[in-house]
């Protein structure tokens, strides 16, 4: 049996998650905190943060702020401009992008922005999207690698010290910036947050004829690079209360696009528009661990009091974890033939990394699918 949360309905499963004795996980143990922060405290701690790095004279960029045009990159752009920051935008181009999520990129343009975009070599991506996928579950495996190590390419090599990050995913670190010491942001702190799932980029090399030489965009700087450069980085979500629909609202208004309706698997359609190969990464967690976006999604809004637990049981029973034959409506065909996979070799890649424990199976031990191919967790809630 999976045992959830009692207050929102995340699963033990989800790594690094844990349920205490009263069966409350740490995720709304740390949301709970957030009631005493004193809000205004923390975003003067940011100007005095944003002061030390401040060009004096206006000659060179104040902050790296890596982008990816959905909503909560336009935010952190918009605030940092409303701050008097002057930013140098880094998008590490997604391969496969969709046309929503290339105007979106554009419009942070728009706000007044420098950006620099850097394309990876798609012939070297397609083998990394291959190799994510059969080696670790992750089709998506260069894009969240290249979100991390990109933009911090990009700083060392413009020697701009200061990187603003987005949501602080560990909710309580402002991240090496607001460290009284030892600010630097080293490969260490990088590859915590990098989504490397145990392979490294080193790793790669011999796998599909991939040379040193491909590999570049996906390699973090030295360690003596990073460090006379003195680069360090800061989550925004750590001095601005942060949430993705307030995000999402407050870009709609300068431009940023959402979906005319909720995306396959979610029940909301501002966020994950710009790669069409989101879906089929959101149904490998699901495999992997028993949850996907829609639980994401409704725990974020049980913590803030807009849906309650008993609906949002029933939102994550209607979109959560069901096969990817679309996503933002294209079809898994059309997505797997660039990277010559089958269906059939995808299926079977999908019930290779099916954790078995958390799904109904037969006395073979057999997975259960429906006519559509959907799998049926052992259970939805706590019995």
């Amino acid at each position: 049996m999976i045992r959830y949360c009692t207050r929102c309905v995340m699963p033990e499963t989800k790594p690094d998650l844990h349920i205490d004795p009263e069966g409350v996980c740490n995720a709304c143990r740390s949301f709970e905190k957030r009631q005493n922060i004193d809000w205004e405290q923390r975003r003067r701690k940011l100007n005095e943060i944003l002061d030390r790095y401040r060009s004096k004279e206006g000659k060179h960029w104040d902050c790296v702020v890596p982008i990816s045009g959905g909503k909560d990159s336009t935010y952190q752009v918009l605030r940092m401009l409303e701050m008097g920051m002057s930013p140098l935008c880094v998008n590490a181009h997604i391969w496969e992008s969709t046309d929503v999520g290339r105007r979106n990129v554009d419009t942070i343009k728009e706000l007044g922005a420098d950006m620099i975009e850097l394309s990876p070599n798609p012939v070297v991506r397609r083998k990394l999207n291959r190799i994510g996928l059969t080696q670790v579950g992750d089709i998506s495996w260069p894009e969240h690698v290249g979100i991390f190590t990109i933009p911090v390419v990009a700083a060392t090599r413009y020697k701009i010290p200061l990187i603003i990050w987005g949501e602080n995913s560990q909710d309580e670190y402002g991240g090496p910036a607001g460290a009284a010491e030892n600010n630097v942001l080293d490969r260490r702190w990088l590859e915590e947050f990098g989504g490397l799932l145990g392979l490294r980029v080193s790793d790669l090399v011999g796998m599909e004829g991939l040379l040193d030489k491909d590999l570049i965009p996906y390699r973090y700087p030295s360690d003596r690079e990073l460090a006379e450069a003195g680069i360090t980085g800061l989550f925004l979500g750590y001095y601005l209360p942060w949430d993705g629909l307030s995000n999402a609202l407050i870009a709609q208004v300068y431009g940023f696009e959402s979906y005319p309706k909720n995306i396959e698997g979610t029940m909301v359609g501002y966020e994950n528009l710009d790669n069409y190969y989101v879906g089929l990464h959101d149904y490998f967690k699901f495999l992997k661990y028993g949850f996907s976006r829609a639980t994401d999604q409704v725990c974020l809004h049980i913590r803030r009091g807009r849906i309650t637990r008993e609906d949002a049981i029933k939102i994550v029973l209607k979109h959560d974890g069901k096969f990817p034959w679309t996503y933002l409506g294209m079809p898994i065909e059309k997505l797997l033939e660039p990277l010559d996979f089958s269906l059939t070799q995808f299926i079977e890649i999908c019930d290779r990394f099916t954790n078995r424990k958390l799904f109904l199976t037969d006395k073979a031990g057999n997975l259960i699918k429906d006519k559509y191919g959907n799998l049926t967790k052992v259970n939805y809630d706590n019995p």
